[in-house]
């Protein structure tokens, strides 16, 4: 919207809307926007979902007592607050991206579509009073098919120049004009592998969210970091020559959209940090990991996520082995996953839990960045 109109009043005022030109402007603008509607809205978004009752069910003690003990306090703290970071996401990219780019719209698509998902399944929660929300097969399937439909589209609707690229797998730390090893082929696999990014992503990030401000406090980290990935993967003069990563020109507008998300994460902190007044629910959590994946797919760091995103693989990780430990051995790893509840169980107090695995987040994003200039 922005952008049409700098391209209606270039010939007259070039000198005044000049700005509206560049992407690093729209993005700047893209999260100041989305934070300002997070922060304005938000009481009023709380206030409605305490009207209409929408509280988050915890689990019961008969569940898991110990973290009834930790946790009963927050029943009915309204949750679904991801309808807010959605919203400022998707009315911010349609403000301030250009609305002729591909990825913009998979992005879009994605973030409306998991969102939706979430929102049944809080929903479904709410309605039934506990926390087993929708079928995990149903959630599932869903994510699946939008994965793969949307890996499909980025391969058979590729950049003209650039056919390929959307099939290929790069890998970090090599670089792609020198080293042979720096990239694997991998045709229709690619629609798998990449799917699975998405939906893996996705479930990630609803694991970490169990904490006042946690799962919101490492997106925005994750967010602006990719930010950085998709500009400079978008300018040929930065990722061809210089850098020698992946480039693909349609990536550079996605700037814009993880900047959005930079912005409404931080807005919905404001709320969500402890003690929070309203949790994102799987609303915001499953369309958050679906986003950051997709974006990673746009500018080709796929890999590079599983570092950038280490406290969501960290999270992810640790029910994997929970799980697979209890069914083989019939003993737990852990004392309790996902495992920000280990070291709750441990004696952390919430607030040390939650800023511990935010410095690890800044931590893991900054060796994710270096990669960038590290390439053999």
């Amino acid at each position: 919207m922005i952008y049409w109109l700098y391209t209606l009043l270039e010939e007259d005022y070039e000198p005044l809307v000049r700005v509206l030109r560049y992407v690093s402007s729209r993005g700047l603008a893209a999260a100041l926007f989305a934070f300002l509607i997070s922060l304005i809205l938000g009481k009023r978004v709380i206030r409605k979902l305490l009207a209409l009752k929408i509280g988050q069910p915890i689990r019961s003690a008969d569940e898991v007592h110990q973290l009834h003990e930790l946790h009963g306090k927050k029943q009915g703290t309204p949750t679904m607050g991801g309808v807010l970071i959605l919203g400022s996401v998707v009315i911010s990219t349609l403000l301030f991206a250009r609305l002729d780019n591909p990825f913009i719209w998979l992005c879009l698509t994605v973030t409306i579509v998991l969102g939706l998902l979430g929102f049944l399944d809080d929903y479904t929660k709410v309605k039934k009073k506990n926390s087993a929300g929708i079928s995990a097969r149903l959630k599932m399937s869903v994510q699946a098919i939008l994965a793969i439909a949307v890996t499909a589209f980025l391969i058979l609707y590729e950049h003209p120049e650039h056919g390929g690229i959307m099939t290929t797998l790069f890998l970090p730390l090599f670089n792609v004009e020198v080293n042979p090893f720096s990239s694997i082929q991998l045709g229709w696999a690619a629609v798998f592998l990449f799917g699975g990014v998405i939906v893996g992503c996705s479930n990630a990030v609803n694991l970490t969210d169990g904490l006042d401000g946690l799962a919101i406090g490492c997106t925005i980290i994750t967010a602006a970091t990719y930010a950085i990935f998709n500009y400079v993967a978008g300018r040929a003069d930065w990722a061809a020559d210089y850098l020698f990563i992946p480039h693909h020109p349609w990536s550079t507008e996605v700037t814009v959209f993880c900047m959005a998300i930079v912005g409404a994460g931080m807005g919905f902190l404001w709320f969500n940090s402890y003690p929070a007044s309203v949790f994102m629910g799987d609303t915001g959590s499953l369309a958050i990991g679906g986003m950051l994946g997709t974006v990673a797919i746009c500018c080709k760091q796929e890999l590079t996520l599983i570092i950038v995103g280490g406290v969501f693989v960290m999270e992810a990780l640790s029910v994997i082995l929970q799980v697979g430990s209890f069914k083989m051995r019939g003993k737990r790893i852990f004392r309790m996953a996902p495992i920000h509840h280990h070291f709750e169980l441990q004696g952390w107090p919430e607030t040390k839990v939650i800023i511990r695995f935010w410095i690890m987040a800044l931590l893991c994003a900054g060796v994710g960045l270096a990669t960038l200039k590290l390439r053999y």
